[in-house]
């Protein structure tokens, strides 16, 4: 879309000054209804506060600030000399197995993590029956906050056997360009998403309202030879992050 026919969009927009919600609030509210229903595209740039606010009918001051917001929660993205643009949203085939940083490098996006726990310990029950363990075998566990271009993205909690890797420092970006590196060659993966709304906690990590909505994705990977190598639960944002699956209709209508 043009400037001319973003900005004709925003003209659109209808600011109550009665409400008891502020002027800020309202737009920003509206902005990211606009985002929800894809009329504004990933990418695209915004015009500038000026045009806006003339646009709207009110203060740059409160276009600022409804901006701000929403740069804030990683929906639009600022780069400096250029501009506000709309943040990519993510899009994954649920068909193909990838790691997050191949998926993000992939996308033309810097892959990041922000760790929150890396450490050997002992398998909980679950972790055990998960990755096909003797109850109580040494695992590590991987907690970190998955950002791409330094925006946050998901929370990932990942926890493989110990005999996989030497130590949980040999994880960096990528868990999985680490299990290649030592041999260990991800094959296939059982996946299972539901929506939920983000605790306190994640939401604090993850840049969020508490009570917003994520997708939280249990994976189970497993190597060439059909052996558990990982077990993940994460939560993705859901304003950022699609999942998105290919249908096809059976052979002769079967």
């Amino acid at each position: 879309m043009t400037e001319t026919g973003v900005i004709a969009l925003f003209q659109t927009l209808q600011l109550d000054e009665r409400s008891p919600t502020p002027l800020y609030l309202q737009l920003k509210h509206r902005l990211q209804a606009l985002l929800d229903r894809g009329l504004l595209a990933a990418g695209e740039a915004m015009p500038g506060e000026r045009d806006l606010a003339r646009s709207i009918g009110i203060s740059r001051v409160t276009v600022r600030r409804a901006i701000n917001e929403l740069v804030s929660e990683g929906l639009l993205v600022q780069r400096q000399g250029s501009g506000t643009f709309i943040a990519p949203r993510i899009e994954q085939p649920l068909s193909l197995l990838t790691g997050f940083s191949d998926d993000m490098r992939g996308r033309g996006l810097t892959p990041g993590a922000v760790w929150i726990e890396r450490v050997a310990t002992l398998s909980t029950p679950e972790e055990a029956m998960a990755l096909n363990l003797s109850p109580g075998s040494k695992v590590l566990r991987l907690a970190r906050i998955r950002t791409a271009d330094g925006q946050p993205m998901a929370l990932e909690r990942a926890t493989i056997p110990a005999a996989l890797l030497a130590r949980p420092e040999a994880v960096g970006d990528s868990l999985y360009a680490a299990l290649r590196a030592h041999g260990v060659q991800p094959a296939r993966a059982l996946q299972r998403l539901r929506a939920e709304l983000a605790t306190a906690e994640a939401a604090e990590l993850l840049g969020l309202a508490a009570g917003s909505p994520v997708l939280a994705i249990e994976r189970r990977g497993f190597d060439t030879e059909g052996r558990p190598i990982e077990f993940t639960r994460s939560l993705y944002r859901a304003d950022r992050y699609d999942f998105v699956a290919e249908l096809r209709t059976e052979i002769n209508g079967r």
